[in-house]
């Protein structure tokens, strides 16, 4: 097993050779830029824009397909977690950062040093009832998840099997659902 480090907290991942484990994540978005029932529309969607290295590296190294996403709602009252997706297609140069029309365009990068990564994701189900950052908060099951921890902030985070499927039962689903 290898260990990611997340602020104080360490976190197993599954080996990338021989898995047949799949990772768990939660992925933000901002609903008024692209909302859960958008990507239920699109069917599929790249995972552009993302300008932080940790989160870049996750997308990069650690993601893979048929990993399973918590779709979170920030920046949003109240923040929320509306469904669940799955990634489709594994990490790859984010085209966003060489264009120069993009909100994403840094000029550092080039087709021989992308910089950034992404990956692309697919809806899998909304849930029957969002579930509030702040129920996730309240919920002992979920007291060490990443998303309830003062100060993180990251755009793409792992979670853990136990804390996924907690949410996903919050939200009224079980795994057989998916």
């Amino acid at each position: 097993m290898m260990w990611l480090m997340l602020g104080k907290q360490q976190y197993k991942e599954a080996p990338c050779s021989g898995r047949n484990m799949v990772n768990y994540w939660l992925m933000k978005s901002e609903p008024h830029v692209y909302p859960f029932e958008q990507l239920e529309a699109d069917g599929s969607t790249h995972w552009d824009g993302v300008r932080n290295y940790q989160a870049r590296n996750m997308m990069r190294d650690d993601m893979k397909m048929g990993d399973l996403v918590l779709f979170y709602h920030s920046n949003f009252k109240p923040p929320h977690v509306v469904g669940v997706a799955r990634v489709c297609r594994e990490g790859y140069p984010d085209h966003t950062a060489q264009d120069s029309s993009s909100k994403y365009f840094d000029p550092k990068a080039t087709s021989d040093n992308p910089r950034w990564m992404m990956v692309d994701i697919e809806a899998v189900t909304a849930f029957a009832n969002i579930v509030p950052l702040e129920d996730v908060r309240n919920n002992p099951a979920c007291e060490d998840m990443l998303l309830v921890r003062k100060g993180q902030r990251l755009s793409v985070q792992p979670v853990q099997e136990q804390h996924f499927d907690t949410v996903l039962a919050m939200g009224g689903l079980s795994r057989s659902d998916l």
